[in-house]
């Protein structure tokens, strides 16, 4: 309850003494009505303790909608309505014909809660959060605003408790699952909501039911059922809106919303909605072209669908890291096919021609690299190419056309292991080239690192084939995550007994004035190495890792006890138990990789797909477009829709098929299966 606030009163029997005047009944005036008894009354659903309101009211000038009478914006009404027993409250009658007479019935009704947590919220939304369909019209009937905005803290997503649900009261009715109320909000003759007012986030209703699906069997049945029945009253109030085409402050139609949060349930229905009544067939985005026993072709409407367009759902999946789903959305039709066929089309010998001139560049780079004599390349390359400068400028080239390339794809829409591999790669071969011509001499050490990083970034063209980008997929998965993860705690304890040892070993009295690993004349003693060196410690102790460590050394040195102590802990927590933990956890991870490499694989191919699609000029895009321009006969007419046509057959049949050629004997096998 709100703290109650200094009011002002008039009493306007001041003067009834004076005139001598039959005072007020002390019993009487114990019955004024203040906020705390009428909240008591309504909660208790009992209209006898509201005797004499109307009276009260009428001789003190007051009404049920003054804030005398309200707490945060929370009126009785709303009150009454949060206390409803068997869809009732008699109150609620009560109290909106009391405000009725007392003229103040519209202001009553569209009360709204001030503080931030419900603002907004006014009591047609309660009566829709209650399911009371009589109350909703009796509230419409009077004036209540079927347009108001519940846009308070709990109606927004964040953490703890929440529901949000589009603020609108349509928007309520449609995602708690009331059909008949969503009808009378959208039909009634006093007045109707619009399906194509937004929220505080641009979300129409239909986003809303985007938001609260959740990908269950019985939430996307409800969802989907609700999703047409809106589509289709709206459709039959204006024919010719759209409500699908509006767009929220994202940027997204609730088709690209469900793409985007990974609501595959709601999506695929989208994609596939067909309508066959004549008056809603333009609401379809799936007309079925032919049928032919079980075989049948389709023409899916590829708006808003195909990479052609910007922020397009192909292109929201490919780049959507963060959707958990999106291997499964890109297995839906039409998507699946529309990516093979840019596949057949152009993406897959244009994907061939990369491959083959990076091969070329490898070998030249290759020889460059390797046939170099004082920084230069060797005459004999000079006599059959002409000069060292046509290859530096061949390869600068090639770099720097790479590292720009993955340098637009960072910044426009994906920046994956290959393109981050393609990029160091670009870096130091361009570094390399700067200090060569500077005349440096590390420009070689920079130059080895870019050879070597080559032809390792070789394997992103292996996923032009099924089996090696799975292959591919496996070496990526160990090491961005199991020896990544290895690595970071190897290091820990390497850096740390390294640090150990060379703290505890102290070089021999005796050989104080030779350095580590040098010899003296022959026949002389030769001077052993020690751990005197961080790095020689730290490089013998990774020796000992891989199990090539050699102590032999370590005569002659105090304290080899607490060496050998050190010693064996770095070998039981190294050699033992971290390397076979590692091997524990690359088993694991191709085990489970090998269940889902088939769908990484297929998107790591979509994304080559749009990588190349986007490289390509408008005029070569608008070439390879896919789908067909086709003019549907709908209740508009000739609707013009750009479409994929994809023939596909019945489960039934391919079942039949399968049965069949596992049932058959082993020499009529190929007969069956042709029959």
């Amino acid at each position: 309850m709100e703290k109650t606030k200094p009011q002002n009163r008039f009493n306007l029997n001041f003067d009834k003494r004076i005139r001598r005047e039959q005072q007020p009944d002390q019993k009487r005036d114990s019955k004024t009505f203040n906020i705390d008894r009428l909240f008591e009354a309504v909660a208790s659903r009992d209209v006898r303790k509201l005797d004499g309101l109307h009276q009260y009211l009428h001789q003190n000038m007051k009404k049920l909608s003054d804030s005398l009478y309200q707490s945060y914006g929370k009126t009785a009404l709303m009150k009454a309505l949060l206390h409803l027993r068997d869809g009732e409250n008699k109150t609620v009658e009560l109290l909106i014909d009391i405000s009725e007479k007392m003229g103040d019935i519209k202001e009553f009704v569209n009360a709204a809660y001030t503080n931030s947590y419900y603002k907004g919220q006014t009591a047609l939304h309660i009566a829709i959060e209650r399911r009371s369909c009589s109350y909703v019209k009796l509230l419409i009937s009077k004036g209540a605003d079927v347009h108001a905005k519940a846009c308070g803290t709990f109606f927004q997503p964040h953490d703890g408790p929440n529901f949000y649900f589009g603020e609108l009261p349509l928007s309520l009715a449609a995602c708690t699952n009331q059909p008949d109320m969503v009808d009378f909000l959208m039909e009634n003759s006093y007045q109707r909501a619009n399906a194509t007012m937004v929220d505080s986030s641009g979300n129409t209703v239909l986003h809303a039911l985007v938001v609260v699906a959740d990908n269950t069997e019985d939430n996307t049945q409800f969802i989907t059922k609700m999703y047409d029945r809106i589509l289709k009253t709206t459709a039959k109030l204006d024919l010719m809106l759209k409500l699908e085409d509006i767009e929220n402050h994202k940027g997204l139609t609730p088709l690209k919303m469900a793409a985007k949060t990974g609501k595959i349930g709601l999506f695929s229905h989208i994609l596939k909605r067909e309508f066959q009544e004549s008056h809603t067939k333009h609401l379809s985005r799936k007309f079925t072209e032919w049928v032919y026993g079980p075989v049948h072709s389709s023409l899916y409407d590829l708006a808003s669908v195909d990479s052609f367009e910007e922020n397009s759902v192909m292109e929201i999946l490919v780049y959507g890291s963060d959707i958990p789903n999106r291997h499964e959305m890109l297995q839906l039709e039409p998507l699946s096919q529309m990516l093979e066929e840019k596949w057949k089309t152009f993406a897959g010998p244009m994907f061939f021609f990369n491959y083959v001139v990076y091969i070329l560049y490898l070998i030249i780079f290759t020889v460059v690299a390797y046939y170099r004599k004082g920084g230069k390349v060797s005459w004999l390359l000079q006599t059959v190419i002409g000069s060292s400068f046509f290859f530096c400028v061949i390869l600068c080239f090639g770099l720097t056309y790479t590292l720009y390339s993955k340098i637009l794809i960072f910044y426009s829409t994906h920046f994956g292991f290959s393109a981050f591999g393609s990029f160091v790669q670009g870096a130091l071969f361009l570094a390399s080239a700067g200090l060569y011509l500077f005349g440096r001499r590390e420009y070689l050490g920079l130059l080895v690192l870019c050879l070597a990083l080559s032809w390792v970034n070789m394997l992103y063209f292996s996923r032009g084939d099924k089996h090696m980008g799975i292959y591919s997929i496996m070496i990526q998965k160990m090491i961005l995550c199991d020896i990544l993860r290895f690595l970071f705690v190897y290091i820990v304890f390497l850096l740390g007994f390294s640090a150990a040892v060379v703290t505890l070993l102290m070089e021999p009295p005796e050989k104080t004035g030779r350095s580590f690993l040098t010899t003296i004349a022959p026949g002389s003693e030769c001077v052993k190495p020690y751990f005197r060196s961080i790095s020689f410690t730290i490089l013998e102790l990774f020796k000992f890792t891989i199990g090539m460590g050699d102590m032999e050394f370590t005569e002659g040195y105090e304290y080899k006890e607490v060496f050998y102590v050190l010693l064996i802990g770095y070998i039981i927590l190294t050699y033992i138990l971290l390397l076979n933990m590692l091997i524990a956890l690359m088993n694991r991870t191709v085990e489970r990789i090998t269940m889902e490499s088939t769908s990484i694989w297929k998107l790591q191919r979509a994304i080559t797909i749009l990588e190349i699609e986007k490289r390509l000029s408008r005029c070569l895009r608008k070439r390879f477009r896919c789908g067909v321009e086709k003019n549907i006969h709908t209740a508009l007419g000739d609707d013009r829709r750009r479409c994929f046509r994809f023939a596909s057959c019945s489960s039934m049949i391919i079942q039949l098929a399968t049965d069949m050629f596992r049932e058959a004997p082993s020499s009529c096998m190929c007969t069956s299966w042709i029959t």
